[in-house]
């Protein structure tokens, strides 16, 4: 069966292929769970496959599909994935990530490199008699450990980052930023270490070393400004044509060609032309968007893999093996994270903050298994060694999130631009009612603004528009998205319409992967007494009020209201259904201030009663109607209804643009995580519906409302 699947070296790769894609994806979906990033889940998967456990386990189904003589193909197809990568490491390192924190950056991430490349130096000599390869030049190979001491995985961070909510953090961008020099340094640091090794004594490293600085030269300043140029032409993604990125993919080769030539590996040009390529354009994110997607689903596993089945635990075989792992473990975090941790405190940072820079800078990742693979290939390290650093590179990454955790919990981890001070206002001007509108696309915009607008009634408030960006894998995206936007192009929609109704709104929006978290921190910080969220059904939800929705209205510090929009443009009609509930109560208490917000404004009380013996369903009182002092007319509807909802929706077709209405049973809105009740108000409403959960007590609204004998 297995020589009728497998019969050609073609059917043999696609078989390695789809195994190593399929038990990498699985592993990465447990990993997940425990916050742990995929490339440990693509490692792994080599590991797995090759001979530490499936070798073990059924030899023969490793020897059927990873034969030693098949791994040609997948070697030479992941050195391709490799250099690709490579590239977009490249493209990911703008300059405009230091920017107000260069000095700091520069001072953590130079002890970053100096101190754990030191320690491995040192360790050199410790290791040299047990590890070292016979005609290797101890220089080659102390220079070698050092530079896999001192690498920090750039992607890999930039993921923990985003999965942490640390991207828009002042501590993230910082990380960012240490790791965007650090990496470049590491980069040059191991060229001139592969230069050495490959080149045949004293005069030949010398050439080599002029070579590499004039190819850097020419890149920088005669390649950068003809890739500014080609980039200028890009207005947007669409305008990437073919012959654009057959240019760039031509450069690209050509690039790494001359590095292999001149004798610092392949990777290094194709690095150096990411680097040149301007990032001030659309031309880095559109090739970014036509890259990634292969590179990192296909060809980087199996790099990744090849790297994991290049790994053998069997090699350790002594308790004295297993401690010299342990001993070279301890001496690379003790590297990174005390050359880093004690470089953040003398930068002034405090004790926790730059722990936190120590424990995120020890992430080694993808980075350093390709310089393992490098050394490893140029014959540098042997096998024993090279899987010991491999488990390193696991550990230090693996460990980054859970002690991350415990240094810098979620309480800390406050996005800097929704941590902004606020200009203070004087003591007359000061806000009374701040409300957060929460926009996940460009069409709730204007609705919610327009609701917010008149919500805001006279008071002089402020409307802070947030809008979350939803993850992706991609390591330029978080990296993209840790600079904020107060620009998105779903926030402008809204900003255009705020603009028109001369409401002042501050717009910000960050990366997040727990939008019901970060909605309810960003309100604290912003001193929300209302949150709108505009409303979307639930992808895994049965209820209506499920998902993101559901955990803002149970848990949030401040009222909530869901806004359906039914093509909301002004409020003037406005209807109130109400039973006496809590939130009921704090749909009046918002309606009323509809009424401020200008003078033609009608609010319709609706009090629903349960019908008494001897009267009559559907029956109505005679309304009440109050002319407000300040403008705006309420009017005070009673009807005996069994069916509060069936009331409320024949209500509604005497003509209304809003209607508020609590989040209570009585109208099949209660907060539920699951459910199959059909929330017919918001099925069958055609007007648009602001559904409120109240979060003040009851006593405090039954004051506030005896206080307004319109509304009480």
């Amino acid at each position: 069966m297995g020589a009728a699947l497998i019969h050609d070296p073609l059917t043999r790769f696609f078989a390695q292929a789809v195994a190593i894609i399929v038990v990498s994806r699985v592993l990465g979906l447990l990993l997940r769970r425990i916050g742990q990033p995929q490339v440990i889940a693509e490692v792994l998967a080599g590991i797995v496959l090759g001979p530490s456990l499936l070798g073990a386990l059924a030899p023969g189904a490793l020897e059927a599909l990873f034969a030693k003589q098949s791994l040609g193909a997948l070697q030479l197809l992941s050195q391709v994935g490799l250099v690709l990568f490579m590239f977009l490491i490249g493209l990911e390192l703008d300059p405009s990530l230091l920017r107000g924190r260069g000095k700091t950056s520069l001072w953590m991430s130079q002890a970053g490199i100096a101190v754990p490349f030191g320690l491995g130096v040192l360790l050199a000599f410790g290791v040299e008699a047990e590890l070292s390869v016979p005609g290797v030049p101890f220089a080659a190979f102390a220079s070698f450990l050092g530079v896999a001491m001192a690498v920090t995985a750039f992607p890999v961070l930039a993921r923990i980052l985003s999965e942490g909510n640390l991207l828009s953090t002042r501590l993230g961008a910082t990380a960012i930023a240490c790791a965007a020099v650090g990496d470049i340094a590491a980069w040059c640091l191991l060229a001139f270490v592969v230069s050495g090794a490959r080149a045949t004594g004293i005069g030949g490293a010398l050439v080599t070393t002029v070579l590499a600085l004039g190819y850097v030269a020419l890149m920088w300043f005669v390649v950068r400004p003809v890739l500014a140029r080609l980039g200028a032409r890009v207005g947007d993604r669409a305008g990437l044509t073919q012959n654009l990125v057959a240019t760039v993919i031509l450069l690209l080769l050509i690039s790494s060609w001359a590095t292999e030539l001149i004798g610092i590996h392949a990777l290094f040009g194709a690095f150096l032309l990411g680097v040149a390529l301007p990032k001030d354009g659309n031309l880095a994110r559109a090739l970014a968007d036509k890259l990634e997607d292969l590179v990192l689903v296909l060809l980087l596993p199996l790099f990744f893999a090849f790297s994991g089945l290049r790994t053998e635990l069997g090699l350790l075989e002594t308790g004295r093996d297993w401690l010299l792992c342990g001993g070279i473990i301890l001496v690379a975090c003790l590297g990174k994270f005390g050359g880093v941790t004690l470089a953040g405190r003398l930068s002034g940072l405090p004790w926790r903050e730059s722990s936190a820079l120590g424990i995120l800078m020890n992430t080694r990742g993808l980075v350093e298994l390709v310089v393992l693979n490098i050394g490893l290939d140029l014959g540098v390290i042997e096998p024993k060694l090279f899987t010991m650093l491999v488990l390193m590179a696991l550990v230090t990454t693996f460990m980054t999130t859970p002690l991350l955790d415990r240094v810098y919990p979620q309480k800390l981890r406050v996005p800097e631009s929704a941590a902004r001070l606020e200009t203070p206002l004087p003591a007359r001007l000061q806000p009374r009612f701040d409300v957060l509108v929460c926009v996940s696309h460009g069409r709730s915009g204007p609705g919610l603004v327009t609701l917010a607008s008149a919500l805001c009634g006279k008071d002089r408030v402020r409307v802070h528009a947030l809008h979350l960006i939803n993850p992706t894998d991609r390591a330029s995206f978080y990296v993209e998205g840790s600079r904020g936007s107060e620009h998105e192009p779903a926030l402008m929609p809204l900003v255009e319409r705020a603009r028109a109704l001369d409401t002042d709104v501050r717009p910000l929006s960050f990366v997040s992967t727990d939008p019901a978290e970060d909605i309810q921190s960003v309100a604290a910080q912003k001193h929300a007494e209302l949150i709108l969220i505009g409303w979307h059904k639930p992808v895994f939800s049965q209820t209506l009020l499920g998902g993101t929705v559901y955990r803002v209205l149970r848990d949030a510090p401040a009222s909530v209201g869901v806004f359906v929009d039914r093509g909301l443009e002004r409020v003037r009609r406005v209807l109130v259904p109400f039973v006496g509930s809590l939130h009921d109560r704090e749909a009046v208490r918002l309606s009323r201030r509809i009424l401020g917000s200008a003078s033609d404004v009608e609010v319709t009380l609706l009090h629903v009663r349960t019908p008494e013996p001897g009267t009559e369903a559907g029956q109505r009182d005679s309304d009440e109607i109050i002319d407000e002092p300040d403008g705006g007319r309420v009017v005070v509807r009673v009807v005996h209804d069994p069916s509060p909802v069936g009331a409320a929706l024949a209500e509604m077709q005497r003509g209304y643009d809003l209607v508020v209405v609590g989040a209570s049973r009585e109208w099949g809105l209660e907060q539920r995580l699951l459910g199959v009740q059909r929330e017919r108000l918001m099925l069958e409403s055609k007007v648009s519906l602001l559904v409120v959960r109240g979060r003040a007590s009851a006593e405090s609204e039954a004051l506030e409302l005896s206080s307004s004998p319109s509304l009480a």
